[in-house]
């Protein structure tokens, strides 16, 4: 897992307490999906099984079985039920199973009861997640990030984390440590929220930086990657930008956003995001604790959504993303979506076998245009990148503005908020800017420059 020394002193792994020891000899894992009647979902189970086999296959865990069962009622003590958690413990011992991961979200009693009754550790969706992130998470801000999730996830199943929470405190306690007859459960608490609000103040000032990052490339239009994890954004942003952020078919293989500058065929300048991937369900406490790193996405000025479309799953998959950026504000409405129809090698040998296949497949929602693309052998970045510059040229619009020579700001306020296309020969009355203007800067702009834009432009 990664490391990192914190201003304490203190170096942490993956959060305050990683579920999964690290050993030797990789945990070996059973794998349970309940499919639950009267529980509606996008993805075929097969579809759910498939990429809850591929999240354990993403820290290298040893699966000795995998397999979907059938709940037709959620239990309080178990969820799965009394009968399946009897086989669920003959299995356990059949085949020395360390850990059982379960594909749905248990309560802390549930979690503790099928640990107790099957004599395994059990981790739900979210528990496996944050496992992820926590060997993921490669920058300070990530392992930040993680560690909130974590400590938020941990506080309310205190009940079940350590064996020694029901003990009581002596008498004899003091200091920080709590007073008399406070219970170990209490401490363990107040101490998880004391660290907690230490990392939201921290991450504050990461998020403070971040804002003064982007001050500083106001002017320069932003495209964010987004997509379902796996879906190859990586992969799209390497092949665009010549990078080599770390690609590779794994599920949450990138976390920490990247951003690139990329000159579009006609020398516009623009700056491209590699942003964390979405997944089914994603945790809420980790929706927001990555929302500083997803703000990249709120300020963009043109969205490309990757998809593989080689998954079958890849229309329920890309649904879960555009609910994500519904919850975080965005929407075709306000930002043009552009929808990459990623690993094309992988549909069909021949024009024809791929054509076909194409037809096959539907936007998911309002796009501005749908790009298919291989970022394996190259096919259609060409195409990809002229998108783009399509869409950010129906966006902006082009002003022909006079600065006096008194008002030196406004030349830097340009620099800032706009992109500069040319400047005229200065006169004794000032000097002429010809500049694109983003939406975003489009009201600011005309604010601040009102009576001095050529009639022709305003």
């Amino acid at each position: 897992m990664n490391e990192f020394d914190d201003d304490d002193g203190a170096v942490h792994k993956g959060g305050p307490q990683a579920f999964i020891d690290q050993r030797d000899q990789p945990f070996r894992v059973g794998i349970v999906v309940p499919d639950t009647r009267g529980q509606q979902s996008r993805h075929a189970i097969d579809a759910r099984q498939a990429e809850f086999e591929g999240l354990a296959a993403a820290i290298a865990l040893d699966v000795i079985f995998s397999e979907v069962i059938k709940v037709r009622e959620i239990k309080p003590a178990t969820f799965i039920g009394g009968g399946h958690t009897e086989t669920l413990k003959a299995r356990v011992k059949e085949d020395k199973i360390d850990l059982l991961l379960i594909d749905c979200q248990l309560t802390a009693i549930q979690q503790r009861n099928l640990e107790t009754e099957t004599g395994a550790k059990v981790l739900d969706r979210t528990g496996l997640i944050l496992e992820i992130f926590g060997d993921r998470a490669a920058t300070r801000e990530g392992v930040l990030q993680v560690e909130l999730a974590h400590l938020n996830y941990q506080k309310g199943r205190l009940v079940r984390s350590w064996t020694h929470l029901e003990r009581q405190r002596g008498s004899g306690g003091s200091g920080f440590m709590g007073g008399p007859g406070e219970t170990q459960i209490e401490s363990d608490r107040r101490q998880i929220m004391d660290r907690i609000v230490l990392l939201e103040d921290r991450l504050d000032k990461v998020k403070k930086t971040r804002v003064q990052q982007r001050a500083q490339r106001s002017g320069t239009p932003i495209v964010a990657l987004v997509g379902y994890t796996n879906a190859g954004k990586s992969s799209i942003f390497n092949a665009l930008t010549h990078a080599e952020v770390f690609a590779k078919d794994l599920l949450f293989a990138t976390l920490d956003t990247t951003v690139r500058k990329l000159a579009l065929p006609h020398g516009r300048e623009i700056m491209l995001s590699d942003t964390v991937g979405f997944v089914a369900d994603l945790p809420t406490d980790l929706v927001a604790a990555f929302r500083a790193t997803l703000e990249e996405v709120l300020d963009a000025d043109v969205i490309l959504h990757a998809r593989d479309v080689a998954n079958p799953d890849h229309l329920a998959q890309a649904h879960d993303v555009i609910g994500v950026l519904a919850d975080l504000g965005v929407s075709p409405e306000t930002t043009p979506i552009i929808e990459v129809w990623n690993k094309i090698d992988l549909l069909g040998q021949g024009p024809l076998a791929l054509e076909d296949a194409l037809a096959g497949i539907t936007p998911a929602g309002k796009v501005a245009k749908v790009v298919p693309v291989s970022a394996v052998t190259g096919q259609g970045m060409d195409e990809l990148l002229l998108a783009m510059e399509t869409a950010l040229g129906e966006k902006s619009r082009t002003y022909h503005v006079h600065v006096p020579h008194s008002a030196g700001g406004d030349i830097g306020w340009l620099h800032s908020h706009t992109e500069v296309i040319s400047r005229d020969e200065p006169t004794e009355q000032g000097t002429g800017f010809e500049v694109r203007v983003e939406p975003r800067h489009k009201t600011a702009f005309l604010e601040r420059f009102n009576g001095r834009i050529d009639s022709s432009d305003a």
